[in-house]
């Protein structure tokens, strides 16, 4: 008996070693990071690629390529596969997050010198556009009322058609209501301003205003509502439904109360995420508001400006230094203003968002 145990006490610290030494070091991914960058930029050096980017992508490559095979050597090709995997992940990451950090850094840099007290204070009247000066305080008047009408009509129906098909809609209807959410969902901005400017202006009559820019901007932002909202309350337990049904509370108030409560932090996210996808847009903007260089605070009445259209009509049209620094400007306080909607929405996703223990 004590042979026994003596063979199985000396077999189990080799087993134990077989399954642990075979392993790479944790500073091993980053130290064949670095190998594979420096021996990208020295290939991309040595073939005279003028281009950082391709150094980039060599340096991924040869990444992928050392991982897998020093993995392989060491540990294994079973283990090899899941570095690979992991590695694969990481240089999508990387090519995901380079060009968003890239061009938020340069708008930075380039517009950066012209964003002051004075630039965000006046407007475009009584300036020459190919000369110095001029604001924007016409365009931030301008896109901040315009993408607020859209909101205020584009969010209250997008959250209620979500709750249809979320909690009511079975038969027929619901599967085409679906069906158009999703068509409209890809719905070039260019085609929300013609169908606006035929059926409002044209047939209507209205004159171009800041409402005109607002209800095509609805149209584009309501399907990306419907369907946030959809998924949020899709996630909304069962569970909560079937306890406050049992407790005799009717239906309309179950979800008033209890279902999009629950789900107000991803719907609100959502919500905010449709906004900073109107934000940027111009097609409608430059057809329906039609610009101006004064300031207009009345969406209802006469042409207005906005941020998008402010910046192609400086870089486009001005075609100078001084329109190229008022363009930059205004598409950093156009990235700001985005950037801030997305963490209001965070901070309201959490502030309302349910606890544990209530």
């Amino acid at each position: 008996m004590s042979a026994v145990t003596t063979t199985a006490s000396a077999s189990l610290p080799q087993l134990r070693r077989s399954l642990t030494t075979a392993r790479l070091p944790r500073w091993a991914p980053a130290g064949v990071a670095v190998l594979a960058i420096a021996l990208g930029c020295a290939i991309g050096a040595g073939a005279g690629l003028a281009s950082h980017l391709q150094w980039g992508l060599i340096a991924a490559g040869l990444f992928l390529a050392l991982s897998y095979g020093l993995s392989a050597r060491v540990e294994g090709r079973r283990q090899a596969k899941d570095r690979f995997a992991t590695s694969v992940v990481w240089v999508a990451f990387i090519l995901a997050v380079v060009p968003l950090a890239s061009l938020t850094i340069y708008t930075v840099q380039q517009g950066i010198g012209v964003v002051d007290g004075y630039f965000l204070s006046h407007s475009m009247k009584n300036v020459i556009s190919s000369g110095p000066g001029g604001g924007i305080y016409h365009a931030l008047i301008g896109t901040l009322e315009q993408v607020a009408l859209a909101t205020a009509m584009a969010a209250p129906i997008g959250l209620m058609t979500a709750v249809y098909l979320v909690e009511y809609g079975r038969g027929r209807l619901a599967k085409v209501v679906t069906f158009f959410v999703d068509v409209m969902t890809g719905i070039p901005s260019i085609v929300a301003g013609l169908f606006i400017l035929s059926l409002w202006n044209i047939v209507l009559g209205f004159d171009y205003s800041g409402f005109s820019g607002s209800l095509a901007l609805a149209i584009l932002m309501m399907p990306v509502v419907v369907r946030s909202t959809e998924e949020m309350l899709k996630l909304v337990p069962n569970e909560l439904r079937e306890a406050s049904y049992a407790l005799g509370v009717p239906k309309w108030k179950t979800i008033l109360r209890i279902v999009i409560p629950t789900a107000i932090g991803g719907i609100t996210t959502g919500v905010m995420l449709a906004v900073a996808r109107i934000t940027g847009e111009t097609a409608p903007v430059m057809m329906l508001v039609f610009g101006a260089d004064f300031i207009n605070s009345d969406p209802f009445n006469g042409p207005q400006q906005s941020l998008p259209l402010y910046i192609w009509q400086q870089y486009a049209l001005v075609n100078n230094d001084f329109g190229y620094a008022r363009a930059w400007g205004a598409a950093l306080v156009l990235i700001v203003f985005v950037m801030s909607l997305n963490l209001i929405a965070r901070g309201i996703a959490r502030w309302r968002s349910p606890k544990a223990g209530h």
